[in-house]
């Protein structure tokens, strides 16, 4: 069955069941960054210009399936009031008789946001019973929640099954049409950038993309491994022992496969070992070949930001997962903002895998010049290995 999403729907005067992604950063209260609320706002809109009414589910932080007011979505709601100019009624509760009253109470363009899911156990133990229970709140369900698309959670992948319809949101389609077009069917050459700290994390997606790219370029912690798989030293840096035989197969695959495998040339150190990240202060810089005993590699340097242009001067798809450096430390940033200021002067289609590496590209001033920015680290994660998410199974088994 094909997926549907919601501008493909007959929804006018329907009570929506839309799961939405409000897991927003908040400091005493109050929200410190809207961009998942304002993600959702041409779903939302979509579906109130058609006569609809909206009940709204997320999650926030760890709550751990008990109420914790500091975990309250009751400033996500105020937020979506003043963003869509219209009021947003708050449910004390996500499931219930009294939330089942407000929900079948709502008129047309009227808007209900339900307290945390993760108020109730039964949500991330994808319990049917809570999924049958939040099921009942609407005649449509509608996912447009790409941040937990990997979660087999109720609101995920259990409540869809007990409603007269289905469909995913436009963000969800967003990401859809970008991720899935660049894994599946991408303009060529097709180059993939992949860091961030770990290879054991990314050994799935590395051998995935390896079956489809051009060209693959490794950045960040993760590229140490390979270093020291490569015989060379990496002093007191990030480094995998047990995976030095994976990086040497990694890089054989890609020979085999006629894959470019790209590694930085040269690092950018520090000698302050075992202190915390941001007390951490540059050394200087050293090709990998010449790395001291004693040094840690925070990021990459300026000739392998050369190396990394001229490997994809000509793509005409990336796809970007993970930072190649330290960007949380401003000394240690010029690798990851260099490699977003490459992809932002690209003719091509660029897409930034969710997490750190949206951050990075936010931090660089160059999101603007993205096609497309994702907004989950780790579904973006698991949609790169090549897996079917949960909240995209749902849909397709049950879109009616």
């Amino acid at each position: 069955m094909p997926m549907r999403f919601l501008d493909e729907m007959d929804i006018q005067g329907k009570r929506l069941l839309v799961r939405v992604d409000y897991n927003v950063p908040m400091k005493d209260g109050v929200i410190t960054d809207d961009g998942r609320i304002t993600a959702s706002l041409p779903t939302l809109e979509l579906a109130l210009s058609k006569g609809a009414s909206l009940v709204l589910c997320s999650h926030l932080g760890k709550a751990k399936g008990v109420p914790d007011p500091k975990f309250s979505l009751a400033p996500a709601a105020r937020r979506l009031s003043k963003l869509l100019g219209r009021p947003v009624a708050f449910a004390p509760d996500c499931v219930g008789p009294e939330v089942e009253a407000m929900a079948a109470a709502l008129k047309s363009g009227e808007v209900l946001m339900l307290e945390n899911l993760r108020f109730h156990a039964g949500e991330e133990k994808g319990d049917p019973e809570f999924a049958k229970s939040l099921a009942k709140l609407g005649e449509v369900y509608v996912n447009d929640a790409f941040g937990t698309a990997h979660r087999p959670h109720a609101s995920v992948s259990g409540a869809a099954a007990h409603m007269a319809a289905c469909c995913g949101g436009l963000l969800l389609k967003k990401e859809w049409d970008y991720l899935g077009k660049a894994m599946q069917d991408p303009a060529r050459p097709f180059a993939a950038v992949s860091g961030g700290a770990k290879v054991s994390s990314k050994l799935a997606v590395l051998t995935n993309l390896l079956g489809m790219v051009d060209t693959l370029l490794i950045g960040g912690a993760m590229a140490n491994t390979f270093f020291k798989a490569r015989g060379l030293e990496v002093g007191k840096s990030l480094v995998e022992n047990d995976l030095l035989a994976k990086a040497r197969e990694i890089e054989a695959l890609a020979k085999a496969k006629g894959v470019n495998f790209v590694l930085p040339v040269d690092a950018v150190i520090s000698l302050d070992a075992g202190k915390p990240l941001a007390e951490m202060t540059p050394a200087g810089t050293c090709p990998v070949e010449a790395v001291p005993a004693e040094a840690v590699i925070l990021d990459m340097g300026p000739k392998s930001v050369e190396a990394y242009a001229a490997a994809l001067k000509d793509a005409k798809t990336v796809v970007w997962n993970g930072p190649v450096g330290a960007f949380e430390n401003p000394a240690f940033a010029a690798g990851t903002m260099g490699v977003a200021g490459i992809l932002a002067g690209l003719d091509a289609v660029t897409v930034i895998g969710g997490g750190d590496t949206a951050a990075a590209v936010q931090a660089s001033g160059f999101a603007g010049k993205m096609s497309f920015i994702s907004t989950g680290g780790g579904a973006s994660l698991e949609f790169m290995e090549g897996k079917e998410l949960p909240a995209f199974k749902a849909l397709r088994e049950y879109g009616k």
